[in-house]
């Protein structure tokens, strides 16, 4: 991976994953600085990795090439007018967000002007080397920008680019929001099992390395589609065949689908909000 001087504005866990998974890659902790206001998780990040740090996001992102804006979306106006003003405009720098909601054009317009911008998407399995991000620029972001922002994020995890910035918002739907989906329906399950007698341990147990192997399955088998998989768990007349016979009868699928257009709408609405 290219080593470029690399500053992180905020120091919350996707920072902390980030500066994580790049340090395991062989990124010199010597060329990465991470800016926050409070010091204590500067000074666990500077402990942890031997990174610079500092409380001053001007200094930070004056000794470095490129920026990932890390701090909360309805903080990032705030936090970028008076770096503007400090810095007098990002020059060459590339800046990368990782902020939900937040457009390409609005961040141009909350950067002065500054078009040099990637807008990805991390979800939060990030934190264990296993995310899924996406990723979007304008077209005339060029191909070394892209593959160093490519790169950064799979080293916590996968990456998909996708051509149309509303496409930030369908990754939302389908890995951003959805490690909340798989939590909700393993919670479901995981209650009928107490009720069948388990202890809560138990039922976790059951629930949770079930979920564990049914994911390496589908990742073990790429030449196999996730129809393909379960039918072969599925045996006619059986008890799987007799659960998702009781699911189809309560249309899971429209069900799934309703849901993660809701995100997607709200995704949106969210957007239009920043």
């Amino acid at each position: 991976m290219e080593q470029r001087k690399l500053a992180f504005i905020g120091a919350g866990n996707m920072t902390r994953s980030l500066i994580s998974g790049l340090i395991q890659a062989g990124y010199p902790a010597d060329a990465i600085w991470a800016a926050n206001p409070s010091r204590e998780k500067l000074d666990s990040l500077a402990a942890d990795f031997g990174i610079h740090i500092t409380q001053d996001n001007a200094e930070a992102a004056s000794r470095c090439e490129a920026l990932v804006l890390a701090v909360k979306p309805q903080m990032m106006a705030a936090m970028l007018s008076p770096l503007v003003q400090s810095l007098g405009g990002f020059g060459d720098k590339l800046l990368i967000s990782i902020a939900a909601g937040i457009s390409l054009s609005r961040l141009e317009q909350m950067t002065g002007g500054h078009d040099k911008l990637v807008r990805t998407m991390p979800n939060t399995p990030s934190l264990l080397g296993l995310g899924m991000t996406g990723l979007h620029a304008k077209a005339h972001i060029d191909e070394s920008d892209r593959r160093y922002c490519e790169q950064m994020m799979q080293c916590v995890g996968k990456t998909l680019w996708v051509s149309e910035e509303d496409g930030i918002n369908q990754v939302i739907a389908a890995a951003g929001s959805a490690p909340a989906y798989f939590f909700l329906f393993m919670e479901a399950m995981a209650e009928h099992a107490e009720k069948q007698g388990f202890s809560a341990e138990q039922a976790r147990l059951l629930i949770q390395q079930t979920a564990l192997g049914a994911a390496h399955m589908v990742e073990a088998n790429p030449q196999l589609s996730l129809a393909e998989l379960r039918a072969q768990v599925t045996s006619k007349g059986g008890t799987t065949a007799e659960a998702i016979r009781s699911f189809q009868e309560q249309d899971l699928n429209k069900l799934v689908g309703q849901a993660m257009t809701a995100a997607v709408a709200r995704a949106r609405e969210l957007e239009a909000q920043l």
